[in-house]
């Protein structure tokens, strides 16, 4: 007869210093909202409790090309800049796993960042806790970097970012509209402005979604995101294949009931790669002329998708 006893606990700490006041990185990372801007591999996150500095959260992101989600709890400690998590449930060699978030100033301008783990692997074993050793590592590594130059940007760039909403109202169920937006293999034949699709979804929910886009003046690019899909009510997504306008771009579809039906709605979050305004839109232009630009082409492809949903959800009827 085998005896179990306590599992092996393993704590590890990586940091990084980075060029953000203290409070403005604490921020960054408490609202969840910003880890699509400031995690790559983050595709959503929502709320699905909070109360006081208490949370569960529920996160998509990819993981070795492939999107997941999984939900975590956190405590906010906002005068200490601390943010402890844990996650709910971990999937194998993974038994637990948790730590925390520590955000420390050096001065008005930089502060240290430090990410703590501390996790079991399943039945002790030795192989999957070597697994977890280098999975933490590699990722906490590749995280801090990333997050160190998305901090910057996010702190030293606010002209270059913006989000903005079209909204069309639409006399039919929010379910047809929504279903005229997930159903995006589709979109080939009922978009004109969208030449060929290639969709996938694994996982319900989860779609990698991959397009080529018709320009007015004829070219056609390419682009590729990954899509959560909430029935009915949101899908929000993250594209990974960018214009050389564009250093990020997020958004999300929500379809909200009326009294007269349906307000359906496109969001769009950028942030602009400033280096490439000139080369793209002239030597003269400026980052007022580039937002305008990116706006104005993000908006017409929204608001004719959204046209198209509306006549699709109103045939219905």
């Amino acid at each position: 007869m085998s005896v179990s006893g306590p599992r092996e606990v393993r704590e590890v700490e990586h940091e990084i210093t980075v060029s953000a006041p203290a409070a403005a990185v604490y921020r960054l990372i408490a609202e969840v909202e910003n880890w699509p801007r400031i995690f790559p591999p983050t595709l959503y996150v929502d709320h699905l409790e909070r109360s006081g500095n208490e949370e569960l959260i529920r996160i998509w992101a990819t993981a070795n090309g492939e999107a997941k989600n999984w939900t975590s709890r956190r405590v906010l400690d906002p005068e200490a800049l601390r943010i402890e998590f844990r996650q709910q449930v971990s999937t194998p060699p993974v038994a637990s796993m948790g730590g925390a978030w520590i955000i420390e100033p050096l001065s008005d301008t930089e502060s240290r960042i430090r990410l703590l783990h501390d996790y079991t692997a399943v039945d002790d074993d030795p192989a999957g806790l070597a697994w977890i050793d280098e999975a933490v590592d590699r990722n906490s590594r590749s995280e801090l970097a990333a997050l160190k130059t998305n901090v910057e940007l996010a702190t030293a760039s606010e002209e270059l970012t913006f989000s903005f909403e079209d909204t069309v109202e639409i006399a039919g169920s929010a379910k047809d509209v929504y279903d005229f937006i997930n159903e995006a293999q589709l979109w080939s034949e009922r978009l004109p402005h969208v030449a060929t699709v290639r969709l996938t979804e694994d996982t319900p929910g989860l779609q990698t979604l991959e397009m080529d886009t018709r320009a007015k003046d004829g070219s056609t690019h390419t682009t590729k995101s990954y899509r959560v899909c909430l029935p009915t009510e949101k899908i929000a997504y993250k594209q990974t294949t960018l214009p050389a306008l564009m250093n990020l771009h997020t958004g999300y579809w929500t379809f909200r009931e009326t009294a007269t039906g349906v307000a359906a709605s496109s969001q769009h979050t950028v942030v602009l790669r400033a280096e490439n305004i000139h080369a793209i839109l002239g030597p003269d232009a400026d980052v007022a002329q580039a937002r305008e630009y990116v706006r104005t082409a993000l908006s017409t492809n929204s608001r004719a998708t959204l046209g198209h949903a509306k006549a699709y959800a109103e045939g219905k009827r």
